[in-house]
């Protein structure tokens, strides 16, 4: 099993949902959360005095799948948050030691 990180632009969140239900992915969790990477954040104007945003609003996405899964998933990511410009974010991808359902018990596989 594998947990599939992608931080990406909030505008870009419908877009990826779309494929990966497309790529047959049962849930996912977003997380809206702020940071930066080589973009460095931006100036912003406000009432007259300029001020740098250093963090900049991002959303984390993580999913759960199989092994098989994985490069299909992380593939709709990389083509439907892509801009093509700097800010689009990254994709981790970890390898997922066990999952638990709570409600039935179910392991690994069976659970997600």
């Amino acid at each position: 099993m594998k947990l599939v990180m992608a931080i990406i632009k909030p505008f870009k969140l419908d877009d990826v949902r779309e494929a990966l239900a497309e790529a047959g992915v049962a849930g996912i969790t977003v997380t809206e959360v702020k940071g930066f990477g080589r973009q460095k954040g931006h100036t912003e104007l406000y009432r007259g005095a300029e001020y740098v945003v250093d963090f900049l609003p991002k959303l984390k996405l993580e999913i759960a799948v199989t092994d098989d899964q994985a490069d299909v998933v992380v593939e709709a990511i990389l083509k439907t948050a892509n801009t093509g410009k700097i800010g689009d974010g990254k994709v981790f991808v970890y390898s997922l030691e066990r999952a638990v359902r709570i409600r039935t018990g179910e392991l690994d596989g069976d659970a997600l």
